[in-house]
């Protein structure tokens, strides 16, 4: 009877040499990742450039804002000046050549002044308001009408025609005429000159061609308007060199005009007259 006992089988001698390389796995590899982002480099360099395109937006909005607002201003401007050629006829009279005027400073040595309205001439055509050679050199710019009111001082010695042509012409027509009468000296020469308005039965009753001693005449540029005013003695003399009042109203002028404040009368009303067109023209261009 044996005695050995039961037992695992041995192992072999020689095993198979293992492998040196791991098998590939037989699963597919993993689904690729999102595309990488820019490198940080390129995204400063795409937030640079939307900075620029903003600002350059910013900057053009706001030129354009100014250049829309441009038009507006030069709107306003022009509807100031299409009023001034028919306020004449949507005002008071009294607005503008109104019963009495008074001036602060206004006269020799800052002297104040008042002068008093004695005739409103009819409204009308430019026939026989100015000197021929006056009436030709404003010819271009045409008239709409011709408006003439006189005054007297406080004295009564001194009497003033002043008035407003309403010309028929645009601004750059304006313009075009001031720069003419500049260049040809018009508004200063002896024997071009405004016409008196003497309205009978009054102190001015005797203010003619002969009795004109000092005026003032003022192309406008911002309204249709020449304005003017001549003036002269209310005794009717005659001989009196005629003066225009810029020269009359200089410092140390000796002339019978400076003397007498002429030129400061015709200064201070066409100047009255002007702020009161202006004035009315702007109102009415709202």
């Amino acid at each position: 009877m044996s005695t050995d006992t039961d037992a695992m089988p041995a192992a072999p001698l020689h095993a198979p040499p293992r492998p040196l390389v791991p098998p590939r796995p037989a699963v597919p590899p993993p689904p690729a990742g999102p595309p990488a982002g820019p490198r940080p480099s390129a995204a400063r360099t795409v937030a640079a450039a939307v900075c620029l395109v903003v600002g350059i937006g910013l900057i053009g909005g706001a030129a354009a804002g100014s250049w829309l607002a441009a038009p507006a201003e030069r709107s306003a401007a022009q509807r100031t000046f299409d009023h001034g050629a028919t306020v004449w006829r949507e005002v008071p009279v009294d607005t503008l050549f109104p019963p009495s005027v008074h001036a602060d400073a206004a006269g020799p040595g800052g002297a104040a002044r008042d002068w008093t309205r004695t005739g409103v001439a009819p409204d009308g055509d430019c026939t026989g308001g100015f000197d021929a050679p006056l009436e030709s050199a404003l010819a271009p710019a045409g008239c709409r009408r011709l408006l003439r009111a006189t005054y007297t001082d406080a004295t009564s010695s001194t009497v003033t025609t002043v008035g407003v042509l309403v010309t028929d012409t645009d601004a750059a027509g304006m313009r075009e005429l001031r720069d003419r009468f500049a260049h040809d000296g018009l508004t200063d020469r002896v024997g071009v000159m405004p016409r008196a308005y003497a309205p009978p039965g009054t102190a001015a009753a005797g203010f003619g061609d002969a009795q004109r001693a000092s005026w003032q005449l003022t192309v406008l540029t911002d309204l249709p308007a020449v304005v003017f005013a001549v003036t002269g003695f209310a005794d009717g003399r005659t001989g009196v060199p005629p003066e225009p009042a810029e020269r009359a109203v200089a410092p140390g002028a000796t002339s019978v005009p400076a003397q007498a404040g002429l030129g400061h009368d015709a200064r201070a009303l066409a100047g009255a007259l002007t702020d009161a067109l202006r004035t009315a023209a702007r109102k009415g261009a709202r």
